[in-house]
């Protein structure tokens, strides 16, 4: 496969595909407001249902691994054609889906394994047409994904409610299966060493260092990286799966309606934090970001925790969604820094695995020890798992702090290096 663009690349309009499929791939935010019909419709309990959110979420890191070595050699859109595809089919057979085995097969699995396909190839081959603007590419092209289950949530709810789940899902992929191959056909591939028309780096700016996978695995900012990375989604992912039975408990008292409305503000937090984080990052730095991320987050569950009012809970999801969102626009771009533009797809697939690990145990915490039933409003009480996302986030702090400390050491002594192998030449 070559690695050089099509004559009339425009990274505008690979940047608008790309957020056009994405849309559509989103929906799996929207996963609450189909996990209590799923659990009454079929006598499945909460934590059954969300396991295969969990699945969907876990074998990300195959197809952004897999899809990254194909991006990285040119081959970005039949990556996200073949993902964007399979996950549309993924929809639609989760809405024929009888048992807990097909649940986990159809939405888990193939669903998942499309989304990774298509989120990876989108997201990696449009950041490096970007090498000006990192933090505002990884924001937009993330807050597509975010901003799909804006659509979704009401869309499904509005479905489930007049002809159940199954049907919801039938006529959401079809939709989807239309709209992602649109979107697909105007991607073209990054080239390698892509710069923009008249742009150049900014002086006194390191010079890009492209390291391979084995490479970055060798360097202790990696593991840094990977556990902030994992710290940042486990919140996010935790009340993305539960938003809905949160809501419901006595904690809040919500009703299933608003609760659905409530999804769709978070979602719509979501893909807010995307972008405005991504370019707030763009000018303070990706790791001050993330310091301020997860600083927010901690504050957001304490409001939930102290403040059990439909205000309190508002305030407390809005924090969390531009957080969330905050942490899947950043970290990409942060990625790309730390280890140069011509291998992050599958730099970052790898380190996306952290993400993988925070849906395993995010949503099965929140629901094995929230303890929501469906069968019995009012049930349900999440004060433990917000506390235990709590001190998940304070570690993700400290973490990010000892990098800044890393970053800033390393600078300083490149720049004292600077001035000894200038005068070793005179």
């Amino acid at each position: 496969m070559s690695n050089q663009p099509a004559p009339t690349l425009n990274r505008w309009t690979v940047l608008t595909g790309s957020v056009l499929v994405l849309l559509c791939t989103g929906a799996i935010y929207a996963f609450s407001v189909f996990a209590g019909p799923l659990t009454a419709g079929h006598g499945w309990t909460m934590s059954q249902v969300m396991l295969a959110f969990t699945i969907n979420g876990a074998v990300a890191p195959i197809p952004m691994i897999l899809g990254g070595y194909i991006i990285d050699r040119g081959g970005a859109r039949w990556a996200i054609l073949f993902g964007a595809i399979l996950f549309a089919l993924g929809f639609v057979l989760t809405g024929t889906a009888t048992t807990l085995t097909q649940l986990y097969l159809y939405y888990g699995l193939v669903a998942g394994l499309g989304q990774g396909f298509a989120y990876s190839g989108c997201l990696n081959n449009t950041i490096k047409l970007f090498p000006d603007r990192r933090g505002f590419a990884a924001g937009v092209i993330t807050a597509g994904m975010g901003a799909g289950s804006v659509i979704a949530a009401p869309v499904a709810q509005s479905i489930v409610k007049s002809s159940g789940p199954g049907a919801a899902f039938v006529r959401m992929g079809l939709v989807y299966a239309v709209v992602v191959v649109i979107g697909a056909l105007l991607v073209r591939p990054a080239p390698v060493g892509y710069k923009p028309a008249g742009w150049t780096p900014p002086a006194g700016a390191p010079a890009v260092e492209n390291r391979t996978w084995r490479d970055m695995l060798s360097k202790p900012t990696f593991y840094l990286i990977f556990v902030m990375l994992g710290a940042g989604a486990f919140s996010g992912l935790m009340i993305a799966s539960q938003l809905s039975p949160i809501a419901q408990t006595s904690m809040f008292g919500i009703t299933a309606g608003t609760a659905a409305v409530l999804v769709s503000v978070y979602s719509i937090c979501n893909a807010l934090g995307r972008f405005g984080w991504g370019a707030v990052s763009d000018r303070l730095g990706y790791t001050t970001a993330v310091a301020f991320i997860y600083s927010l987050v901690a504050v957001s569950f304490l409001v939930m925790l102290t403040v059990h009012s439909t205000v309190g809970f508002v305030i407390g999801i809005v924090g969390l969604g531009l957080c969330f969102g905050g942490v899947m626009g950043v970290f990409p771009a942060l990625t790309m820094k730390t280890y140069g533009p011509r291998f992050q797809g599958v730099n970052y697939g790898i380190m996306f695995s952290a993400y993988s690990i925070a849906a395993y145990f995010g949503p099965k915490i929140g629901a094995s020890l929230g303890k929501w039933n469906p069968k019995h409003p009012g049930s349900g009480d999440y004060t433990q798992p917000f506390v235990i996302a709590i001190v998940v986030t304070l570690v993700g702090l400290g973490l990010t702090l000892a990098l800044a400390r890393m970053t800033a050491a390393k600078a300083t002594a490149v720049a004292a290096a600077v001035p000894n192998r200038v005068g070793a030449g005179s």
